[in-house]
């Protein structure tokens, strides 16, 4: 894919539906009484991977557009799952599976056959799941084994761990509180609370107790993070308006970043929509400016860091990043990813142990890149590259399918 420079941008944008969200609506309403509809639904391969998984244990599953209608099913087949290359399917199905008493065998794509899944499988473990690795990693083995409930520390920061151990608390005896030390995204919490779960937040524990779920409806808000490219546009080269994106809390470490970079943006029509915040997001070009970010922030801006460490590749000023290992597990090394993409670039940018520094220069070359066939990293290259002085080429260009289908397409529409 060759991505051409552009001098200015000015555009309004509609981003696909958020994937966490739809991920968890296709998860949970499929072990559900009764029946939903799911509008905005993301469609990319993740999500048509949780689709496949679901319909495989005897969910009813159909699609129209990026509409989905499900039946739901509370007596789930046993079955092998092949995953693709979401983890967020793998790591859910695990604790979704264990607590519904299903025999199954989780399988996925070379990629995600490499990426940890015993910190999911460990913390099951407490509550009493026989579930089973291979050497740490993929394929999964879920036998049944009857649950009981217990208090679990997350060891890892992790959204995906921590709905895991929620889904398997459904179906466990007693109480389980699922306790963390920094707090991550939330949607698993307000969308089973939405569907009449037994469970409650205190502070950085959620409470649960063995419940039934009935069906609900779910209009998905536009992702954050696939937003998160076109409102560095906007910082970049003029201005962006990207339109119903979720600004759930936990979710907004990116307009947190905004903030120490001097970014301008503006929240605009904000709106509760199926529970979830909801506002467009209105980003201006900006004299953006070298800042620190730490661990505590991580949580809320993991996804969004390779795209952060393009804007800071524009900064004035060394940025550093730090507290970020979670990188190193994701569909490519994303520390190694991410600074190998901004050289080819012709930035300054040096990986550390925990993340990377990069020393800010008015304008970038351009050149070609690797994407590693990691969405975020390809996406976040022809951000780059588009506000460089003579662009360049990505290799795999396609993987951005994964999350965003239509990205390049959006691109060259706007202007």
């Amino acid at each position: 894919m060759n991505i051409e420079p552009k001098k200015k941008w000015y555009g309004t944008v509609e981003i696909p539906g958020d994937k966490s969200i739809t991920h968890r609506a296709i998860l949970f309403n499929a072990i559900a009484t009764g029946s939903a509809r799911i509008t905005n639904a993301l469609l990319g391969e993740d999500c048509l991977s949780s689709i496949g998984c679901m319909r495989a244990l005897g969910a009813e599953i159909e699609r129209e557009g990026s509409t989905i209608f499900i039946r739901g099913s509370q007596s789930l087949k046993d079955a092998e799952c092949y995953c693709g290359n979401s983890g967020t399917t793998m790591r859910l199905l695990m604790g979704l599976l264990c607590g519904q008493g299903v025999c199954a065998r989780l399988t996925g794509d070379p990629s995600l056959s490499q990426r940890p899944m015993e910190r999911v499988a460990s913390p099951l473990r407490e509550l009493g799941a026989d579930i089973e690795t291979t050497d740490g990693k993929a394929p999964v083995t879920i036998r049944r084994a009857h649950l009981t409930g217990t208090k679990v520390d997350t060891r890892v920061p992790s959204a995906q761990v921590k709905s895991a151990l929620i889904l398997a608390a459904l179906g466990a005896e007693g109480e389980t509180i699922v306790s963390e030390q920094l707090k991550t995204r939330d949607h698993t919490e307000r969308m089973l609370q939405a569907m009449g779960a037994r469970l409650c937040v205190e502070g950085n524990s959620v409470v649960v107790r063995k419940s039934s779920l009935r069906c609900v409806d779910v209009d998905v808000p536009a992702d954050i993070s696939s937003a998160a490219y076109f409102m560095a546009l906007g910082a970049l080269l003029g201005e962006t308006v990207c339109k119903n994106v979720g600004v759930n809390p936990t979710r907004t470490g990116i307009l947190k970043a905004f903030d120490r970079m001097n970014i301008q943006y503006f929240l605009e029509n904000a709106r509760t929509v199926c529970g979830e915040p909801v506002a467009d997001i209105r980003v201006k070009k900006s004299e953006i400016r070298a800042a620190e970010f730490t661990r505590e922030i991580m949580p809320s801006l993991i996804d969004e860091l390779p795209i952060l460490a393009v804007l800071c590749a524009y900064a004035e000023g060394e940025s550093v990043i730090s507290g970020a290992e979670e990188l190193k597990v994701k569909e490519s090394d994303r520390i190694l990813s991410t600074v190998e993409m901004l050289r080819n670039m012709g930035a300054a940018a040096t990986a550390t142990e925990d993340g990377f520094r990069i020393v800010g220069k008015p304008s970038l070359c351009g050149g070609d890149v690797q994407s590693y066939k990691d969405h975020r990293i390809a996406m976040s290259a022809a951000i780059g590259l588009l506000a460089s002085e003579r662009g360049g080429r990505i290799a795999d260009a396609e993987c951005v399918d994964i999350s965003f289908p239509g990205f390049y397409s959006l691109l060259k529409q706007t202007s």
